[in-house]
């Protein structure tokens, strides 16, 4: 009986041992998870704050409440099974029946550029002549009707090849608002996005792209033919000895380039005439256009801040493969090449005229838009306390190297 108790003792104290073994174990986690804890509530709570300035800055510069659209649209995607979503979409024609040898070779992914431009029926010619170049190269067409008149089109061989948008009295820069989405042409490795009065007897798609691809240049544009009716900046001028150039040496008129440029117009700058954009550089210029500033003034000298890099080495003006601005009034006007007055009465008679008058107009409202994309610049750089302009920087830089250099000598 003895020992029946013996061992009924000795089994108690074994668990009992073993139940403070376990107590200890656990008291001796409680600091770790404690530690564990914090760590997790302090990661949440910066999550949250991120998130929280996140969502104010959006709301605060990104206009037409695109926000409360993004939000809107993922809920109602949720009645989607994921793989079936395409978030994007293209330019191309699908037809309307094909053999399965036809559709094997359209599913095959095939490097393309698209060409789209701002046209007119008055200048048929000259847009027909610019088309017969691109289609060749594979590219895809995309005509925007600023008169309206369509069916002046369809003699043309290559017009069910295109694709074809009208509205009334509309700029090239109101156009790709509003068609040239980046989710839309995402399969572009190129836009050109040209105006309609480009002479291209010295121009080849194909070698220019190549040049381009080999410069890495992100935004560029063919250099201009001297004999051009309409210059603006002598940096678009055709050098004859090159086959590109990236900056222009002028120690004429208000503006002095020299070694010493670091901006446009001197160097990392193409004009709005006849801008290529790789698919990168677009994706950041659609976001620049103005939706409600239409004639794109100023934009051109803000560029280079899509330039995916150092706008000095990936903005670039092609040389051995060019083009001639004919400088024809489209919108508002003749349609014809624009001449200045010979002297004051013809200049009277003109400002008499309607075209003339509109014209004049258009000349206005492109001034205030500069004016106030400046002010909308100005105004952003100085909001957006988290933005560091990148050239302001690299200037910086390059000059405390300079000073580096001349210290050590």
């Amino acid at each position: 009986m003895k020992s029946l108790k013996s061992w009924k003792w000795l089994f108690k104290k074994r668990n009992a041992l073993s139940d403070g073994g376990k107590c200890g174990f656990k008291m001796k986690q409680l600091p770790f998870m404690g530690v564990v804890c914090t760590v997790t509530l302090f990661i949440v709570y910066r999550i949250t704050n991120y998130q929280y300035q996140q969502t104010e800055m959006e709301g605060k510069f990104i206009p037409f409440d695109t926000i409360k659209e993004s939000h809107l649209g993922s809920r109602s995607l949720g009645g989607l099974p994921h793989g079936i979503i395409q978030a994007r979409s293209d330019l191309e024609l699908r037809p309307l029946w094909s053999t399965s040898s036809s559709r094997s070779k359209e599913n095959g992914y095939r490097s393309r550029s698209l060409l789209a431009m701002p046209v007119g029926i008055k200048q048929k010619r000259n847009v027909n002549a610019i088309v017969q170049k691109f289609l060749p190269e594979n590219f895809t067409i995309i005509l925007f009707h600023y008169d309206g008149k369509l069916d002046g089109w369809w003699d043309l061989d290559w017009n069910n090849k295109a694709i074809h948008i009208v509205a009334q009295n509309q700029t090239k820069w109101w156009f790709a608002k509003r068609f040239l989405h980046p989710d839309v042409v995402s399969i572009y490795d190129y836009i050109f996005l040209w105006d309609e009065d480009l002479g291209v007897d010295h121009f080849n798609p194909e070698r220019y792209l190549d040049i381009v691809k080999r410069e890495g240049l992100e935004i560029s544009q063919p250099a201009l033919d001297p004999n051009s009716t309409d210059i603006h900046h002598r940096i678009t001028i055709r050098a004859r000895t090159k086959k590109f150039h990236r900056r222009v040496y002028d120690s004429r008129g208000s503006v002095k380039c020299s070694d010493a440029s670091e901006g446009p117009p001197c160097t990392g700058f193409v004009e709005g005439m006849a801008p290529v954009f790789s698919r990168s550089a677009w994706h950041c210029t659609w976001h620049l256009i103005q939706n409600d500033l239409v004639h794109g003034w100023g934009m051109d000298m803000k560029l280079g801040y899509c330039a995916q890099g150092d706008r000095t080495r990936k903005v670039g003006v092609v040389d051995s493969e060019y083009i001639v601005h004919k400088g024809i009034q489209t919108l508002g006007g003749s349609g014809l090449p624009a001449k200045k007055p010979s002297n004051p009465e013809e200049l009277t008679k003109r400002h008499g005229a309607t075209a003339f008058d509109v014209r004049t107009e258009i000349r206005r409202q492109s001034t205030w838009e500069l004016q106030m994309f400046k002010e909308r610049w100005n105004q952003a750089v100085e909001e957006d306390k988290n933005w560091v302009d990148p050239f302001i920087q690299d200037k910086k830089r390059r000059r405390r190297k300079r000073q580096h250099r001349v210290f050590n000598f």
